[in-house]
């Protein structure tokens, strides 16, 4: 994996990130194309994700590893949210649309959004 950035604390084994769950890949494939694309450099994501994790940790989180990726989604929306390219309240707007499309699709099967699952 080498050219992608690594942030400290990342799960990685000798070959590069770990995920334990597709959507963690995901998150971190998202990650890359939005630094690719120039809406934040490596160092801004760094601070996000370094604040986040501190901000978990002072609130008492483990830090046992398994909520790693929560944290690099948590810093992801509010980078993006920071950026302009979506505000908190788009954001939430699709959070619950998933949760909705999540809770009635068939274990196994891809999730899709529908114009049902957005708050009207």
């Amino acid at each position: 994996m080498s050219g992608i950035p690594l942030s400290p604390g990342m799960p990685r084994d000798a070959d590069g990130p770990v995920f334990n769950a597709p959507w963690e890949a995901q998150a971190f494939a998202m990650t890359l194309a939005l630094h690719e694309r120039g809406l934040f450099t490596w160092p801004e994501w760094a601070e996000a994700l370094a604040v986040q994790i501190a901000a978990a940790q002072a609130a008492g989180d483990p830090d046992t590893g398994d909520t790693y990726y929560r944290h690099w989604l948590a810093a992801l929306e509010g980078l993006v949210a920071r950026k302009g390219a979506s505000s908190g309240d788009e954001l939430a707007r699709y959070r619950h649309a998933w949760e909705h499309a999540a809770g009635r699709t068939p274990h196994g099967q891809p999730i899709e959004l529908r114009g049902e699952d957005f708050p009207g």
